[in-house]
């Protein structure tokens, strides 16, 4: 197994090419895009990109660089994580697609408005024994839940990929009439 080279190791060892194929790798996720932004040859982009990603140096700096993407972003999978589990695990009983008082509205948590995907209000004219009053009411609709279980499904690894088994068939043996005799 190779060694872990620090930050200044691994700066000291690439070329500038390199570097910036790191930096825009992270970026783009698209590895002959971050090698043509390099400044290597378009016609070798994808080659390029993949030798490099092959190399030990250029995957610990890559690392190194997301690392320090999350810390300043405070983007992370556990954030991530934390922010699709919301959603998947938010309850209907509380968020349910119909009208409600803006008053019932302002009194959910924030873990409930963040399962929230688009708010609609609208102002109605009650009468009642004090007269007419305007409330305004809040219709609120949420993310899909099978969508954001599917999405932690993928980051955890739960999803398996699907198995299928072949079974080898004996080929067709042929035989030849001669229909003349």
């Amino acid at each position: 197994m190779a060694e872990e080279m620090t930050r200044e190791q691994l700066e000291k060892k690439l070329t500038e090419k390199e570097r910036v194929f790191c930096w825009r790798y992270v970026v783009l996720r698209n590895g002959a895009k971050a090698a043509r932004e390099a400044g290597y040859s378009e016609l070798n982009d994808r080659t390029i990109a993949s030798q490099n990603l092959a190399k030990l140096h250029i995957q610990q700096y890559i690392e190194i660089i997301k690392d320090q993407y999350e810390e300043a972003t405070g983007v992370t999978k556990f954030r991530q994580l934390e922010e699709l589990a919301k959603i998947a695990y938010s309850s209907i009983a509380h968020l349910h697609e119909t009208w409600i008082d803006r008053v019932q509205f302002e009194s959910l948590t924030e873990d409930q408005k963040a399962a929230i995907e688009s708010i609609e209000t609208r102002v109605n004219k009650i009468g009642g024994e004090d007269g007419i009053k305007e409330v305004e009411q809040v219709k609120i609709k949420l993310y899909s839940k099978i969508a954001a279980i599917s999405e932690i499904n993928k980051m955890m690894g739960y999803n398996e990929p699907e198995k299928y088994q072949t079974t080898l068939i004996k080929p067709l043996e042929y035989k030849i009439i001669d229909w003349n005799t």
